[in-house]
């Protein structure tokens, strides 16, 4: 079963110095229908304005990945961690007993587009730690490329949950296939272009929510960017 979660129907916020989408209840958006999916628990989509950001803030318990399209996102934390992540990179954070970070966009002139997706960890009250990491662009054309694992497999970024998340950059015509062991469940987040996933019209900002299905099929109606979770 697909069900789609179309980029329209989306929780919205626009606090002028911050564009934002909400796939799943999120701050002031509040949706019963729509809270989380397996560990997921937060797809942001945001827009960031010159020369602002999220103030220091706290987490805790929750497993936290960012991934920049456009623009540039400084990050500084509590455990002395001073990065800035760049188009390409992706962040992971695991909040664990308890961290505090802020985000800013350091240009004075550019946008930051970004997505951040929020996982509930296997475990609580771990140690926190981040890890920040650029993933070559060859290694996810018309294929899928590994990006964050509970192994670290093949390079990935350690989360402290079951889950694998994909990136795929696919060319208009082509077709990329993963399968879903039995008994998995998979996310799929279009952040740019259009796919068909096994039949279904996905466009920019589609999010679909994937069950009792084994094998996944996309093909590029356009050029497309795709993010892929596979899920306990």
């Amino acid at each position: 079963m697909i069900q789609i979660r179309k980029a329209s129907e989306r929780g919205h916020a626009d606090h002028g110095w911050l564009n934002t989408f909400h796939t799943f209840s999120f701050s002031s958006y509040q949706d019963p229908n729509h809270t989380r999916f397996r560990s997921l628990r937060v797809m942001n989509e945001d827009w960031v304005a010159p020369g602002q950001g999220f103030g220091t803030h706290p987490h805790r318990d929750m497993e936290i990945v960012t991934y920049v399209l456009e623009g540039a996102l400084e990050h500084r934390d509590s455990m002395g961690n001073g990065e800035v992540l760049r188009p390409g990179e992706f962040q992971r954070m695991s909040a664990g007993t308890g961290i505090t970070h802020s985000e800013f966009n350091p240009s004075s002139t550019d946008p930051t587009h970004l997505y951040q997706i929020w996982l509930y960890p296997e475990q609580k009250g771990i140690a926190p730690s981040y890890e920040q990491k650029q993933f070559a662009d060859s290694g996810r054309h018309n294929r899928l490329q590994l990006v964050a694992s509970r192994t670290a497999a093949e390079g990935s970024l350690l989360i402290q949950q079951d889950a694998r998340i994909y990136l795929s950059t696919i060319d208009a015509g082509v077709c990329v296939a993963h399968e879903l062991p039995a008994e998995r469940y998979g996310w799929v987040q279009v952040l740019r272009g259009s796919v068909e996933l096994n039949g279904h019209s996905l466009q920019t900002g589609d999010g679909a929510a994937i069950s009792d299905e084994r094998h996944l099929s996309f093909h590029g109606t356009t050029n497309a960017e795709v993010m892929i979770f596979d899920l306990a």
